[in-house]
């Protein structure tokens, strides 16, 4: 049987943390490791943690805050088992999951990304379907029944056309994720780095539309958070997407380096960005949405 670890980069609501962990602990299969790396301050977390009495999981508290992207990395550096689902703090499991992605990887000896069915939660946990995801299941997302193994160039154009995927959802080889790890200059697209990093190497992905098994939470843009309407985002999805054709190019993926230039979907979401950046006066919010919009990826 293949091992999995399940490893929690945590930072924020306790409450969703909380029920995260307690999504982990309800698989119907008990057979896994929970690794929780709390890259916060919450000064009740520690105690939650210990009065939980499982030896199933473990929990460290970083001296120091790393960020996003170090505290993902060290996740990955403390893994240890044959797959390993690098779980979002406010995501929640549906009980068979663990069940679901182990039956994949079986059928599937050495398949280096399972992608299981995911649903999308809203704050509240109540199921919904916003602009972005029915964007990404309907325009951009393989049209699979049961499910469909993709690779190579193929697979590499899907995502950079339109990163449809459910990164925390995704359950990784240990060994090829251990190797390749994140890159430590990117912040936004440091999951569609690493699976097109995946790729280059010859790994190979499993998509399952035959079970739902994920609750992917998707938290409302505020009105009020002014790093929103920026535009500033966009600027790192434009140096990689313009460092990844370059590499495509010389794979001999043109077909990838012609869909890492276009970004499609990264350009659409900076459209429909551009409303909120004006009715908040953000001028240079605005320019920059609007720059990367209608003028990116035309070289």
């Amino acid at each position: 049987m293949v091992t999995f670890d399940f490893m929690l980069p945590y930072y924020g609501d306790v409450k969703l943390m909380q029920d995260a962990v307690l999504s982990i602990l309800a698989q119907s299969d008990p057979d896994f490791r929970l690794v929780v790396i709390d890259d916060g301050k919450e000064p009740d977390v520690p105690g939650w943690f210990a009065e939980l009495g499982d030896e199933r999981v473990h929990y460290t508290r970083n001296e120091q805050n790393l960020g996003i992207n170090e505290n993902f990395k060290k996740c990955v550096h403390l893994s240890e088992a044959d797959y390993v689902v690098i779980m979002g703090c406010d995501d929640v499991l549906h009980p068979h999951y663990l069940k679901t992605v182990r039956g994949l990887a079986e059928a599937q000896p050495g398949i280096g990304m399972i992608q299981p069915g995911v649903e999308v939660i809203d704050g509240e946990g109540r199921v919904t379907a916003g602009l972005a995801d029915n964007v990404k299941r309907r325009l951009y997302a393989p049209q699979v029944k049961g499910n469909r193994t993709m690779a190579g160039e193929e697979l590499a154009v899907s995502v950079l056309r339109g990163n449809w995927l459910y990164f925390p959802s995704i359950a990784w080889r240990g060994e090829a994720l251990r190797k390749v790890n994140f890159q430590s200059e990117y912040s936004v697209v440091q999951d569609l780095a690493l699976v097109v990093d995946l790729l280059e190497l010859g790994e190979a992905m499993v998509i399952d539309a035959s079970t739902t098994a994920f609750q992917y939470r998707r938290h409302a843009v505020s009105e009020s958070s002014v790093q929103a309407f920026t535009g500033t985002r966009f600027t790192e999805q434009a140096r990689y997407f313009e460092a990844v054709a370059d590499r495509m190019e010389a794979r001999g993926w043109p077909k990838a380096a012609r869909a890492a230039r276009i970004h499609s979907a990264s350009r659409f979401h900076a459209i429909t960005m551009l409303p909120g950046a004006l009715r908040r006066g953000n001028r240079e919010g605005a320019k920059n949405l609007a720059r990367h919009a209608f003028t990116s990826g035309q070289s």
